[in-house]
């Protein structure tokens, strides 16, 4: 049977695409020019054919992604004019049932989301590609060329760094409810 590479292809971005923009986001912390970095993640892969036989599709775009994302960073800032946590609310998005709710989840998921943006680079970006994107340690460790250890000690650092600015948080918190 003969297939339509054109047609494998749509299927791949209608599979993929969402992914690849985490991917994207998690480099540039901009969601237009995560936007621009999944455009031309995709056009490099079609002109290039390299996808039709990968062994792992998610690591493959990772890598792919992250290296576009990466080449398009230094050209680009942040869009001052829309802070990171609106941005991070329209990416990962929580519905919750009552409006008190959805008001409380989206300050603490804003709130989350700053302690995230505020790690050192080479610890928020293998625990958002864990966290978000939900890839091995393993998958990490080849889409940044780190050994595995390596992403697995990065990501517990990042987590108890993130553990304890939480912590302080919600004390400062509790202290200004009580004062």
């Amino acid at each position: 049977m003969i297939t339509d590479p054109d047609a494998e292809f749509t299927q791949l971005v209608r599979r993929q695409a969402r992914f690849v923009f985490r991917v994207a986001f998690a480099v540039l912390l901009n969601a237009h020019d995560a936007e621009d970095a999944v455009q031309e993640t995709f056009l490099k892969l079609f002109r290039n054919r390299g996808w039709q036989n990968v062994e792992n599709e998610r690591a493959f775009l990772a890598r792919v992604a992250w290296r576009v994302s990466v080449d398009l960073r230094p050209r680009r800032t942040p869009d001052p004019s829309l802070p990171l946590e609106q941005e991070l609310a329209e990416v990962w998005p929580s519905p919750l049932p009552t409006p008190e709710h959805a008001l409380v989840s989206a300050n603490e998921h804003a709130m989350i989301h700053s302690l995230v943006d505020a790690l050192p680079e080479d610890l928020r970006v293998p625990l958002v590609l864990s966290t978000f994107d939900e890839l091995s340690s393993r998958e990490i460790g080849e889409i940044l060329n780190l050994p595995d250890g390596t992403v697995r000690t990065r990501l517990q650092r990042a987590r108890q760094m993130l553990r304890e600015k939480l912590t302080k948080r919600r004390a400062s918190t509790e202290e200004a409810h009580h004062a």
